[in-house]
């Protein structure tokens, strides 16, 4: 009887058993500031609450630091492994909410405020871009979350309830809107594949959503879609080249996993949880030597 019942709790994960499962290292944003190794042990830390950031190829990270006495509009910090601060910029206006290292050695940053705004700044701090962002939300926490840069020199920009394509000179070519829900479907991440398709997520409305060029959804993830795993949340994403998606549960506390990754066909196959109280807000993807991870879109 024993041996039948364990049968029929496992039959959901029976598929899963074909396939490996990951073990994956990461780079964790958020309240805490961490790397941990793929057996969950923590190998890296940060003293300071984030917003965004990576792995630099040279083993640096980039940093966004949330306000604080220290830097009470933000930062971005390019720290060694030892946490010696080797790059600064400190935030002019409310809050700073992107970091991203360009090709040729500049960094992206978002500023939010009364002068919402994409820089590209270079080395020593100086500006040498500015992209005004047009913003419905009055509120610097909206106007733009997690924007990246894009291969054909425009910018991919969460916004409020949109997400929108800017070219250099800041007017936008492309927007997806988010619908209209109960829940507040507000944008916070959009990844652009190279076949067009952006896979965005809708934080408190509890969902993830790919669209083509034309807007509309070819796939989505919604909460209910995983037995027994909430879409609670859901902020950063990440693209892998085997089409699985991994994304973060802002909202999740233990049991739930606050780490997700699903094949297209919606099955999980790796979660991460901690009896921590505070949620992962972005990440990174890593291989066995503490790398960003090849192929990976965030």
């Amino acid at each position: 009887m024993l041996r039948t019942c364990l049968l029929l709790l496992l039959a959901p994960f029976a598929d899963l058993a074909a396939e490996p499962t990951p073990k994956r290292a990461f780079l964790r944003l958020g309240g805490v500031t961490q790397i941990l190794d793929a057996a969950g042990q923590v190998t890296w830390q940060y003293p300071a609450e984030t917003r965004d950031g990576c792995v630099l190829p040279n083993g640096n990270l980039l940093l966004v630091l949330a306000k604080s006495k220290a830097y009470p509009g933000g930062a971005v910090l390019e720290v060694t492994r030892e946490l010696k601060v080797v790059f600064e910029y400190k935030g002019t206006q409310a809050e700073v909410n992107t970091a991203q290292r360009l090709a040729e050695g500049r960094t992206l940053i978002s500023e939010a405020g009364p002068r919402p705004r994409l820089l590209e700044v270079d080395a020593t701090g100086r500006i040498q871009a500015e992209i005004p962002l047009q913003c419905s939300a009055k509120d610097p926490h909206f106007q733009s979350r997690m924007a990246r840069p894009l291969p054909n020199g425009h910018y991919l920009v969460p916004q409020d309830r949109l997400v929108r394509e800017l070219d250099a000179t800041g007017k936008v070519v492309w927007e997806y809107q988010a619908p209209a829900s109960k829940l507040d479907n507000r944008t916070f991440c959009a990844l652009r594949n190279a076949a067009g398709h952006t896979l965005i997520s809708l934080t408190v409305g509890n969902q993830v959503v790919e669209v083509d060029a034309t807007g509309k959804v070819v796939w989505e993830l919604k909460d209910g879609d995983l037995p027994g795993v909430p879409v609670n949340r859901v902020t950063a994403l990440t693209w892998l080249p085997n089409g699985n998606v991994v994304f973060s549960n802002y909202a999740a506390r233990a049991p739930q996993p606050k780490l997700v990754e699903i094949t297209r066909e919606k099955q999980v196959v790796w979660t991460y949880v901690d009896a921590g109280k505070h949620g992962v807000h972005e990440f990174q993807l890593l291989d066995a030597e503490g790398r960003p991870l090849a192929g990976a879109l965030r």
